[in-house]
């Protein structure tokens, strides 16, 4: 599983011309399925992105201090399978490693799920849908995370 976590002011999602996802202050998580993943690798990636310190304390000192769930923020998903291309060979991208539709929608299903337990707002985009990800980020912070299945 790989996450783009991105900390954010702002961010929203599109489908269609129509917001379907709109969040403020937290983080902006951009969500790829590989085709190994299970529950193991999405507990992990909750607890991580709910837990990580990306956020300031209120005097603006350190700047990695708080958490999402500590600052209260919120959490835009958006699931991502280009997030598996592998750009190595060729001039085209594989998508070999990205979860066939049904498991990434169950699994990323279930992540949104987990996720909501925290109690935080928690936005989605469209699983599958052409979506256009509008991202104010705050930083910039922008991280790589990633789990792979035992």
């Amino acid at each position: 599983m790989r996450v783009i976590i991105q900390r954010v002011k702002s961010s929203q999602v599109t489908v269609n011309g129509e917001i379907v996802g709109k969040i403020g202050r937290g983080l902006n998580l951009l969500v790829g399925i590989a085709n190994t993943d299970t529950d193991a690798e999405l507990d992990w990636m909750v607890r991580k992105c709910l837990e990580l310190r990306l956020f300031p304390d209120e005097t603006g000192g350190d700047r990695w201090q708080k958490s999402v769930q500590e600052i209260g923020g919120e959490l835009l998903v958006v699931s991502q399978f280009t997030l598996y291309g592998d750009c190595r060979k060729g001039r085209r991208p594989s998508f070999d490693h990205s979860a066939v539709p049904p498991l990434a929608q169950d699994l990323y299903e279930k992540f949104v799920t987990k996720l909501r337990t925290s109690g935080l707002k928690v936005e989605t985009g469209e699983f599958g849908a052409m979506m256009q990800v509008d991202i104010e980020n705050d930083g910039p912070v922008t991280l790589i995370l990633e789990r792979e299945a035992n």
